[in-house]
């Protein structure tokens, strides 16, 4: 039961933070999470050529991130809704941080597989649970402010988190010495210090004098908006491939296709549609949900059909280009399709519906990255960019199809 009024705390009263402090804090511990998810995009590359290994072990590395997001979202993304919010995103940061020693401990492959596995296990149970704190937080501090900011703020909080990682890890990979092991150092702090200081935060949910039994989350599909469902599902894996593509991909795209071997490049490119995914939620927000469907199913074709021309050329700057509109249209698509599947879905299975979503999405993550990754093994990275475009131009026309007609 979400309150209005923080319960009692086990941090000692002198060192509790107000709710509009415990929002900062929350707010900085969630982009600090998400940040050191995507810090290892750009540090693929020099594992590989250290150690020898293919393409598609990167794509699998990756791939062992979004399956440890897609068990916890499955088996421990509501239980803070019985066991406090503040307990899940402690768990989840200290989670974080396991997986940045696991990097510095073993940096061999099966000790990236872990790593990566548990840092998707602490992001899995953190996004809904540091989503839903940040709203409770916002709604005691600010009683008299529209709820839609803060979901909002939190939207910005996760894209601009997840686009801030690579960016830190090209600057470590390129100009730091040592960056296998100085990138996780710094990052093994800085998650520490999250830790820390979410301690401080209020409480938002009454601990319970009984705890319900434990059973994984449910999912299901919306009673009479099945076809919307379904399509909108399709449409939020294509988008989350994309983001998959270049969160495990984008150094390989560059120096393969483009002859750009520069790290911080490959950091800047992934987190420059991260980025774009963000700000254009927060510049096309007043817009209505199935205007933003619309435009998001037109960027993303619009930029995998950029991308696919900027690797043929090859050109750098419609790369970069095609990866600010895709990104837009990704964070719209997705942003929108949630609201659209949420509106269709009965109040009491609304939970239910929305994990089904990001299973959805979450699974974007794994099946067409390890795809791509075994077509490297036989095909150039320019044509399997072209061949991933227009797989997911069938699946993006197939959604918009099912959706738009229905919502």
């Amino acid at each position: 039961m979400v309150t209005t009024a923080p319960p009692a705390s086990t941090a000692p009263a002198g060192w509790r933070v107000s709710h509009g402090w415990g929002f900062r804090v929350i707010a900085f511990a969630f982009a600090a999470c998400l940040a050191f998810s995507t810090v290892p995009t750009p540090l693929y590359a020099l594992y590989q050529r250290r150690d020898g290994f293919p393409t598609f072990l990167v794509t699998v590395i990756f791939a062992a991130y979004a399956v440890g997001v897609m068990a916890s979202l499955y088996l421990a993304g509501h239980v803070s809704d019985w066991l406090g919010r503040r307990r899940v995103i402690l768990a989840s940061t200290l989670a974080e941080a396991l997986s940045a020693v696991l990097f510095l401990l073993w940096p061999e492959v099966p000790g990236l597989l872990i790593a990566r596995f548990v840092c998707g296990v602490g992001i899995g149970a953190l996004t809904a649970t540091a989503t839903a704190h940040l709203s409770e937080l916002r709604a005691v501090s600010r009683p008299d402010q529209d709820l839609g900011r803060s979901g909002l703020i939190a939207t910005v909080v996760n894209m601009g988190g997840l686009g801030l990682g690579p960016v830190v890890g090209g600057v470590f990979a390129q100009y730091i010495g040592g960056p296998l092991t100085s990138t996780f150092v710094v990052f093994l702090i800085v998650l520490l210090a999250a830790a820390f200081a979410v301690c401080l935060v209020p409480e938002t949910v009454e601990r319970r004098e009984e705890r319900p039994a434990y059973r994984p989350q449910r999912v299901s599909l919306p009673a009479g908006a099945r076809p919307a469902f379904v399509g909108a599902a399709i449409g939020v894996f294509a988008a989350f491939a994309i983001t998959g593509l270049f969160m495990s991909l984008a150094p390989t795209l560059l120096a393969e296709g483009l002859h750009e071997h520069n790290r911080m490049l490959a950091g800047v490119t992934a987190g420059s549609m991260l980025a774009a995914a963000a700000v254009a939620q927060v510049v096309f927000a007043p817009m209505a949900s199935r205007a933003q469907l619309r435009l998001g199913y037109v960027l993303m074709p619009l930029g995998l059909a950029v991308l696919s021309v900027a690797a043929l050329l090859p050109s750098l700057a419609l790369f970069l280009a095609g990866s600010v509109i895709a990104g837009s249209g990704m964070g719209l698509g997705f942003r929108a399709a949630v609201g659209t599947v949420a509106a269709l879905a009965d109040p009491l299975s609304r939970g239910e519906v929305l994990a089904g979503i990001f299973l959805a999405a979450y699974a974007g993550l794994v099946v067409p990255v390890l795809l791509v990754g075994m077509t490297l093994l036989w095909v150039p990275s320019p044509l399997a960019l072209v061949g991933f475009s227009a797989a997911e131009l069938v699946l993006l026309g197939f959604s918009a199809w099912r959706v738009l007609r229905t919502a």
